[in-house]
């Protein structure tokens, strides 16, 4: 394992402020958490030491004239190799806070979001008589000065109502009935279904790059097959869609259904609280459940290196594990770390829906 140590310095997070890295920023970082999950809005906690002397003259606290670090202020954080460093966040500081305490120097805390965050804070009632997730997230992305990268998502979604949601919360309720994801990736808003992301591809070799893992395969939460019925109210009929899934994602192996059925037999869910209109949304909605469930049926809990390309959506392949958990699994959380401790690691959670042979 590298000594952590010895990487503090070349590891440590690159700040940029309105586009540009400030060395002396840079070189007060003391900590930096940064996490991302499913449906988008990173956030970061960057900590600084607050006293610093800069010429012969007696410290005093580093950001109190407001000229760089400021609520509203962009700010941007680059990790990696100093010669390739790569961008892993881009947003705006909306928070600060100064900590002090007998036994330590005082800290300076920046708090800050990516461009979802408008998204997080706008809040309507609209009724969307004939649209598209497509369409709603160009909508978005437009809202939010971003670029959209839209994949698919064209079908229709008929009568959709946003009651007094926030536009993240409801374009996130109606991605989950797709198995769909939204990111920011720079100045990009990101949308497409979980089966055809591929934010790049990693292998982890155990007691190498992965120094730590945790995995389970689970059959609680698997079926064999999911139902979802509604009611049209307009032809006066009752709508219905079946799903007995097929395997989402990466990897390869036993799925979760399979060994369900050999195991403890069969098992039906039916969806019957959700509005449906049609039986196409029907199916879609049982569909993207069954997937939902499938996909999680293995799950990886574990520390790598520091790695800015370890994001979510990232297919990583761990090796090293054993015969049944060396597989390839889609991230879907995110936490990269730097500490002077611990140097620049990166925490993470995956999911695959297939278990190996023994």
């Amino acid at each position: 394992m590298p000594d952590a140590t010895s990487q503090t310095e070349h590891h440590r997070p690159t700040v940029r402020i309105a586009g540009k890295a400030d060395a002396r920023v840079t070189g007060l970082v003391s900590s930096m958490r940064l996490e991302e999950a499913e449906g988008g809005l990173c956030s970061l906690e960057l900590r600084f030491d607050a006293l610093a002397r800069y010429t012969d003259a007696a410290a005093e606290l580093a950001f109190e004239d407001e000229q760089l670090l400021r609520l509203g202020a962009p700010i941007g954080i680059y990790t990696g190799p100093e010669t390739a460093p790569q961008e892993i966040f881009r947003g705006v500081i909306t928070g600060i806070e100064a900590v002090f305490t007998h036994d330590t120097a005082p800290e300076f805390v920046v708090l800050a979001e990516d461009a979802l965050q408008k998204a997080r804070l706008a809040r309507h009632t609209r009724v969307h008589d004939t649209t598209t997730l497509a369409r709603l997230a160009e909508d978005l992305a437009k809202n939010l000065g971003l670029r959209p990268v839209i994949n698919g998502l064209q079908e229709p979604l008929g009568l959709q109502v946003q009651w007094n949601e926030s536009d993240l919360a409801f374009m996130r309720r109606l991605l989950a009935t797709r198995d769909a994801d939204l990111q920011v990736a720079g100045d990009e808003l990101h949308v497409a279904p979980r089966s055809t992301v591929r934010r790049g591809t990693l292998t982890l070799n155990l007691y190498s790059e992965l120094r730590r893992a945790r995995v389970t395969a689970d059959l609680a939460h698997q079926a064999t097959e999911i139902t979802c019925s509604g009611w049209n109210g307009l032809q006066g009929t009752t709508v219905s869609g079946r799903s007995t899934g097929s395997p989402p994602g990466p990897g390869a192996g036993r799925t979760g259904a399979e060994l369900l059925q050999q195991t403890l037999g069969a098992r039906k869910e039916h969806l019957g609280s959700l509005p449906v209109a049609n039986s196409d949304e029907a199916t879609a909605i049982a569909k993207a459940a069954f997937d939902a469930r499938a996909r999680r049926f293995v799950c990886v809990d574990g520390t790598a290196e520091g790695t800015p390309t370890l994001r979510v959506g990232t297919h990583v392949n761990l090796r090293g594990l054993s015969p049944r958990f060396d597989n390839t699994y889609y991230v879907v959380r995110a936490c990269h770390r730097y500490d002077t401790l611990h140097g620049y690691e990166t925490d993470f959670e995956a999911e695959c829906a297939f278990l190996g042979a023994p």
